[in-house]
């Protein structure tokens, strides 16, 4: 184990992110050179939260409920929380039991579990996650509960597409002062182009694959916003409100910390 590592399970045991049995437990098991706890069938990276800013995140899809149950365990032995997206309700019923303390949100597919007798985080910044439409709900709710797990501040403005434009309009102050700000559209994408025209800061476009069929999945949405002569927008794929609520909460992490 390097010199940050050990620093930083120091940190996490001093600060009470970390108990003394995890303390043990992370020191007893697992490899201490690479960080990482080897399951056979998943090899967890225990180290990322030095290296990127937030631990490793657990894609649910394809994998076992006895598989999801071995990873989100080993996990919480080392520290870790647990954060998983794309889980079924199959999975998830299976899973919530074994973990009461964990929260499934249905529509968004995310599973949260946080360590007990934890301190909540103060909030590392402020992002705001916008809808065009109802239909972009559950892309937009795994992003707003990525931005939870990386302990951002979430204000949600639903339903203001381009198709009533006063309806963002009268919704802009909530967006004044955010650190970021998510845009999840289908159809033609255009709203994450509006929105930039109105703040001063990243606007992170998640095109959805709602749409009539020239939509094509959501492919017209994506190379709309692509397109996009807004100056502050960046583009994640189709139906990924997890890369975009990561993304923005990275920014907004960076932003508080610089000051």
């Amino acid at each position: 184990m390097n010199h940050d590592q050990l620093q930083e399970i120091a940190r996490q045991l001093l600060g009470g992110d970390m108990s003394v049995d995890q303390f043990a437990t992370r020191f007893a098991s697992g490899d201490p050179d690479t960080g990482i706890s080897n399951l056979g069938d998943a090899q967890i990276d225990l180290d990322r939260h030095r290296r990127c800013g937030f631990p490793e995140v657990v894609y649910s899809q394809g994998k076992t409920n006895e598989a999801l149950e071995r990873i989100f365990q080993s996990m919480l032995d080392h520290g870790v929380e647990v954060f998983a997206t794309r889980m079924s309700q199959e999975q998830a019923d299976y899973i919530v039991p074994l973990f009461p303390d964990g929260q499934y949100n249905q529509i968004g597919r995310t599973f949260r579990i946080e360590q007990p007798d934890r301190e909540p985080p103060a909030a590392a910044g402020r992002v705001a996650v916008v809808t065009a439409g109802t239909s972009d709900m559950p892309v937009a709710e795994e992003a707003r509960e990525t931005l939870l797990w990386t302990g951002t501040e979430v204000t949600m403005v639903h339903d203001v597409g381009v198709a009533g434009p006063h309806r963002l309009k009268a919704n802009l102050p909530l967006l004044r002062g955010s650190d970021a700000v998510v845009v999840v559209a289908g159809m033609e994408g255009a709203l994450p182009s509006v929105v930039g025209g109105h703040v001063d800061c990243p606007i992170i476009a998640v095109p959805t694959s709602v749409g009539y069929g020239a939509s094509l999945g959501g492919i017209a949405a994506l190379l709309g916003m692509l397109n996009s002569c807004a100056s502050n927008v960046t583009v994640v794929n189709i139906d990924a409100g997890f890369k975009g609520g990561y993304v923005a909460g990275l920014i907004a992490k960076n932003a508080r910390r610089g000051s």
